[in-house]
C-alpha cells in the first residue's frame, strides 16, 4: 500500500507541476485559462484520455505535451510493475513455506526430506 501512495503522491505532484508549466507556455489565449484548467489538461493527457477540448498552440506547448503523452504510457506500467512483483512475492513465500532447521535456507517442494542444500533431515510438513 506504502509503495502505491508514494506513486499516486508523485503523480499527484507531476501532474500539478506539468499544468502549472502549460499554464505559463500556452496563456489564457491558447484556452490554458487557469493552472486548474491546465491541471485538468494535464490530467487527461498524462492518462491518455485526451478529450482535445483544450490543446496546445505553440511548439514548445505541443512538445511537452508529446513528452507528457509519452510518460503517460510510462506510467500505466509502473503499477503493473508493483502489483506483478507483490504477487510474485506472495507466489514465493508460499512455495517456500518449509526453512532448513540447520542452514535456514527455504525448501522447496514441500515434501523433500532431505535440505537441497546441506543435506540435513527435515521434519515431515505437518510437524513445524
Amino acid at each position: 500500500m506504502t509503495k502505491i501512495s508514494v506513486f499516486m503522491f508523485s503523480i499527484l505532484n507531476l501532474v500539478l507541476i506539468i499544468g502549472t508549466l502549460m499554464y505559463v507556455i500556452e496563456g489564457e489565449t491558447n484556452g490554458f485559462d487557469n493552472i486548474p484548467r491546465s491541471i485538468y489538461w494535464a490530467i487527461v493527457t498524462i492518462t491518455t484520455v485526451g478529450y482535445g477540448d483544450i490543446a496546445p498552440q505553440t511548439p514548445l506547448g505541443q512538445f511537452i505535451s508529446s513528452v507528457i503523452m509519452i510518460i503517460g504510457y510510462a506510467i500505466i506500467a509502473v503499477p503493473t510493475g508493483i502489483i506483478t512483483a507483490e504477487f510474485t512475492k506472495e507466489h514465493t513465500e508460499r512455495r517456500y513455506a518449509r526453512y532448513c532447521p540447520k542452514c535456514k535456507a527455504p525448501v522447496s517442494p514441500a515434501d523433500a526430506t532431505f535440505c537441497p542444500y546441506c543435506g540435513a533431515a527435515l521434519e515431515s510438513p505437518g510437524k513445524q
